[in-house]
């Protein structure tokens, strides 16, 4: 009896693991942080190097990126539900500007208990998604236009959504660059402590 009950504990704890090990994508906890943090490195490369950064005609003084921790509660496999009905979105830009994007489809997911929900977008002439978004914390500690998200989508119903790969559009660091603010449904209830935060 006692051995039955020892059986069932080991294989809960491995069950436990292997479901875990699955959601952070075949990934332990330390492999994805050294990720995340060889992702900031190379970004902070490209914004002091690169001759496409758009510190390099500024007269601002590049002081480098500032983050919050990695937290893994932050990559986030959401539910995805696709538009059928694919309408063409405008977006208002930082300089009074329109910007057009294709609906995708709408990103479901339960974070701090709230259910939330986020419109991505189509960059066709990229053929790339385009995700911008704004939460509790814009304006206060990260930029107060909102910020974006790279993602991808290989099709079925779930879509992963890693806000500690959040950053600002370049219109945080300049008023030279035109950049698309979020639409009004993808403004979160919830604050994203994740990712980029307000450049100074």
């Amino acid at each position: 009896m006692k051995k039955d009950l020892i059986i069932k504990v080991v294989v809960g704890v491995v069950l436990v693991i292997i479901f875990i090990y699955s959601f952070s994508g075949g990934q332990t906890t330390e492999e994805y942080i050294e990720e995340i943090t060889k992702e900031r490195e190379e970004q902070d490369l490209f914004m002091r190097n690169s001759s496409d950064s758009p510190f390099t005609e500024s007269d601002k003084e590049y002081k480098g990126l500032e983050y919050y921790p990695i937290d893994i509660k932050y990559k986030v496999k959401a539910r995805f539900i696709e538009i059928e009905d694919k309408k063409i979105r405008q977006l208002p830009t930082n300089d009074d500007q329109v910007t057009e994007y294709l609906e995708y489809g709408y990103a479901e997911f339960t974070l701090d208990d709230k259910e939330q929900k986020l419109l991505i977008l189509e960059n066709v002439s990229e053929e790339s998604l385009f995700l911008a978004f704004g939460d509790e914390t814009s304006a206060i500690e990260t930029y107060g236009a909102g910020r974006y998200l790279d993602v991808t989508h290989q099709g079925g119903n779930s879509i992963t959504l890693d806000f500690n790969l959040a950053y600002n559009p370049y219109c945080a660091y300049s008023y030279e660059f035109s950049c698309p603010l979020p639409p009004r449904e993808n403004l979160l209830s919830v604050a994203i402590q994740a990712g980029e935060k307000t450049y100074e």
